[in-house]
């Protein structure tokens, strides 16, 4: 189900969270459409944290340390890189309004970047929005092989270590899956996301930077 809406001075973060809270969200027909339309998928796609499957050659690739791991340096170098046309993704859902709304929510605390390095390259990462203990992921790239899922290990660990309890991934796609996603029925999906808006967690509990070997052990634990 969605809606469009397309005067832009109608959406603030404010009533943006409101919609994160109601189960609805917001994407755009391609990057150049100025228009948002809202959505509230009839099957919501979750990876359940305490679910979360990792293959042992990607084990042992982000216990490798070959990309450093760190969250908020560069927010909107990370938000531009999903918004860039990769293989097999020439166009994006993400307008500059887009951009310009989740920017606003970073500066106030409410979303969120992981970004995967090799050495000083910006190599890889995803963002995403924190509301109670909710993550609501909204998009990944890559530069190199592996880059973002090494960074949605961490995120899932950091997740985990912060008490939080969904994890959101509106769709599930076939790489998705590996990891574990589900797809839950909008009802059921409901209930899931009113438990967990309403018990706090904490995004940034862990440094600003783990190893591999410890995001591994945290989710191993949970």
């Amino acid at each position: 189900m969605s809606s469009r809406d397309s005067a832009s001075s109608e959406i603030t973060p404010d009533i943006l969270l409101r919609a994160y809270a109601c189960g609805i969200f917001p994407m755009a027909e391609s990057a150049d459409d100025p228009t948002i339309f809202w959505v509230e998928p009839e099957q919501r796609g979750v990876i359940p944290l305490r679910g979360f499957r990792i293959s042992s050659r990607l084990a042992r690739t982000v216990r490798s340390d070959i990309f450093r791991v760190t969250v908020n340096t560069v927010f909107k170098q990370t938000i531009d890189g999903c918004a860039a046309p990769q293989v097999g993704r020439e166009d994006t859902w993400i307008n500059r309004r887009i951009r310009d709304l989740y920017s606003s929510l970073h500066d106030i605390g409410h979303c969120h970047s992981v970004e995967a390095w090799d050495g000083d390259e910006l190599v890889g990462g995803l963002y995403g929005v924190t509301l109670g203990s909710a993550f609501f992921g909204e998009s990944m790239f890559h530069r190199a092989r592996d880059a973002s899922k090494v960074a949605l290990v961490h995120l899932v660990a950091r997740l985990v270590a912060g008490g939080f309890i969904l994890l959101d991934t509106q769709y599930v796609t076939e790489h998705l899956r590996t990891f574990g996603a589900v797809e839950v029925p909008r009802t059921r999906y409901r209930k899931l996301l009113d438990g967990a808006i309403g018990v706090d967690a904490d995004f940034l509990s862990l440094p600003q930077s783990v190893s591999g070997a410890d995001a591994l052990d945290i989710i191993a634990r949970a």
